[in-house]
């Protein structure tokens, strides 16, 4: 089944989920700032994202900025930071099977639907 990690907020992860309605298939919606990944889900995405952990993080995030910007992270303290803070996970990310794609562009989307 097709996941969704989406926030609401974005317009950008809604037009993401809209091309995942439009597809016509089962889905499943995750409110990852509500319900926010482990480190092991957040590693398994990363994994079939096929991106580095820091390719994953919202770098103009106050957050960010504020507290891990300029410093030298490992993979694991940077999987850390957007557990800690879920806002910095890039968005939307849409998972099929062991595929997966970071909805930006949203029209990305389409090539794993």
């Amino acid at each position: 089944m097709i996941k969704i990690y989406h926030n609401p907020r974005c317009r950008k992860s809604r037009e993401g989920l809209q091309i995942v309605e439009e597809s016509g298939q089962d889905f499943e919606i995750v409110k990852y700032l509500d319900d926010v990944p482990s480190k092991e889900e957040l590693s398994i995405l990363i994994e079939k994202l096929g991106i580095s952990p820091l390719d994953l993080v919202r770098k103009n995030e106050a957050v960010w900025k504020e507290n891990y910007k300029g410093k030298t992270l490992s993979d694991d303290e940077v999987i850390s930071a957007m557990v800690e803070h879920p806002k910095l996970i890039e968005r939307p990310i849409v998972v099929n099977g062991s595929k997966a794609i970071v909805g930006r562009p949203p029209e990305q989307i389409k090539s794993i639907l």
